[in-house]
């Protein structure tokens, strides 16, 4: 297991998407296990870009959102935190409607660097929409 301890999807769920981006959004943990953390989003017309299809803000924003999730999983939270520091996001297939799923899968984990490959998919089909590449830099809290 990668993770600092042992998390549930609830358990992460009753104080990560209170208020904030994700919750705006209608982001939402759907999986987690031991090496992996899947996220969900609705494709609804307020995340539209002007051709009535997903913006890839918005998708960005799934990305940096898993990855940067995770990546604070596999940290003490009482003396370390990580932020996303550089992201890739490959737009591949539209979406007009439906629900995307991110699936964030660790590729490095440093002490002072981690790396995710988070592939995004519909739902629906399985087809994948984007990929995503998430870098967090890992912070030591001051004493």
């Amino acid at each position: 297991m990668i993770w600092f301890k042992k998390y549930t999807v609830e358990e992460l769920s009753s104080y990560l998407y209170k208020n904030g981006l994700m919750s705006l959004l209608d982001i939402t943990i759907s999986e987690i296990g031991n090496d992996y953390l899947h996220l969900s989003m609705p494709v609804t017309d307020h995340i539209h870009q002007i051709h009535g299809i997903m913006h890839g803000g918005a998708t960005c924003v799934l990305v940096e959102t898993a990855g940067s999730i995770a990546s604070g999983l596999c940290v003490d939270p009482e003396q370390q935190s990580s932020v996303g520091s550089q992201i890739s996001v490959n737009h591949i297939r539209q979406i007009k409607q439906g629900v995307v799923i991110a699936k964030c899968k660790l590729v490095h984990l440093g002490r002072q660097k981690h790396v995710w490959d988070i592939p995004v998919y519909e739902e629906a089909t399985g087809k994948m929409i984007a990929k995503g590449e998430l870098t967090c830099a890992v912070i030591n809290h001051r004493a």
